[in-house]
């Protein structure tokens, strides 16, 4: 439809914006369900506690982009089909090399899903068949991009991912340069899955929007990127992790409880509470916390895990305010040995499954989304020269 056609909708009497476009219903998806008020999160009808007891990624990946659970023939060809797509171009690997070794880990990340798009044998087609192949390349190299630039920017030799072994278990040894034991990859494995869908939050809402333009789905997953590197959105459990380490500068005299009241007290944001949608506990926190717990006694960081808690009971004493999935994240990924700054990377990692499950379901019922804005500014201005502004 011409943008010049109206239909009975006048912008200009419209009489309310919802900022942030809360309650406004965009998609329909089967996905993922939140309900908020009973602290459930479902994918593609399997509860998160059903699919983290059983599950492993790559299941999760077959699930979100098919609506069902692979067969076993089905998930040996995924997994076989994910380890043949995991090495580097030559050229995105130089770039990973030759960039600022300074530079934020998320934007390395953005710049190298985006030149992938160069070297796709479909050339980025917008074509339903092509889609679940571009959806197992991205998810194939990013684990690969992330581990290759944090070797880099360390001055230490990039180590080419295996031709075995899950997900989570080639990022941990191309990122340490040795395989990881069981429980490590367990719980990497477990971190992919809790993170890998979450309804239509910014960069769910970014890789549709662009999808529905027909653009490729490497565009659609740069854009998500972009949207996930912003504070608001990804980088939370770094801010957490960025708390405790404060707290841990003077460990014999730091108090969490008397720390948390303080920053309340000068309005302070608390990185990992509250949420959006949820209005109880996340139930990817609730699995977290016992994770957290029991790497911190494995790895001997209890007294993090001791600060985490006292810091929730202060939430919810003085806030009644619960944590969401960034707090115990934080805590978890640092007991297994990974940089804070990457934490929001490890995101993208998992969440490269939901988004392009979202790109495939966007596709298969387009239209182009083309929100109204309501003006506010002024019309009719007088045109005043240059030379009297």
């Amino acid at each position: 439809m011409s943008e010049g056609i109206h239909t009975g909708f006048d912008e200009q009497q419209y009489p309310y914006i919802n900022k942030g476009l809360e309650g406004i219903v965009a998609f329909s998806t089967s996905k993922s369900f939140i309900d908020g008020q009973k602290g459930e999160l479902i994918y593609s009808g399997y509860l998160i506690d059903t699919l983290a007891e059983n599950a492993t990624f790559e299941e999760v990946c077959f699930l979100l982009w098919n609506d069902r659970l692979p067969n076993a023939e089905e998930l040996e060809s995924l997994k076989k089909l994910l380890i043949e797509h995991r090495s580097l171009p030559q050229p995105v690997l130089d770039y990973i090399k030759t960039t600022d070794k300074s530079a934020e880990p998320m934007a390395v990340l953005r710049t190298a899903v985006s030149m992938l798009a160069d070297f796709d044998d479909t050339h980025g087609k917008f074509d339903d068949t092509l889609f679940e192949g571009q959806a197992i390349d991205i998810t194939a190299k990013i684990p690969t991009i992330i581990a290759a630039f944090d070797r880099a920017r360390k001055d230490k030799d990039i180590v080419a991912p295996l031709d075995e072994g899950s997900t989570a278990f080639n990022f941990l040894y191309m990122l340490n340069g040795e395989k990881p034991g069981e429980q490590a990859e367990k719980t990497m494995d477990l971190c992919l899955i809790l993170h890998a869908e979450h309804g239509m939050n910014a960069s769910t809402f970014t890789c549709r929007t662009i999808c529905a333009t027909q653009a490729d789905m490497y565009s659609a997953v740069t854009g998500a990127i972009g949207a996930l590197k912003g504070p608001l959105h990804g980088g939370a459990n770094t801010a957490v992790m960025n708390t405790l380490l404060e707290l841990d500068k003077d460990p014999d005299t730091a108090d969490a409880v008397e720390f948390t009241k303080k920053k309340l007290a000068n309005k302070e944001k608390i990185s990992g509470f509250g949420h959006r949608v949820y209005k109880t506990f996340d139930p990817r926190a609730r699995l977290l916390q016992t994770m957290s717990k029991d790497l911190s006694e494995e790895t001997g960081h209890q007294q993090l895990y001791e600060w985490s808690m006292d810091m929730l009971n202060t939430m919810k004493s003085e806030k009644d305010i619960d944590p969401n999935v960034d707090f115990f994240s934080a805590t978890v990924y640092y007991s297994i040995g990974i940089e804070p700054d990457l934490y929001t990377c490890i995101f993208t990692m998992s969440r490269v499954s939901g988004w392009t499950g979202h790109f495939m379901e966007q596709a298969a019922n387009n239209r182009l989304i083309r929100p109204r804005a309501l003006y506010v500014g002024e019309k009719g201005l007088e045109w005043t020269p240059v030379e009297e502004r």
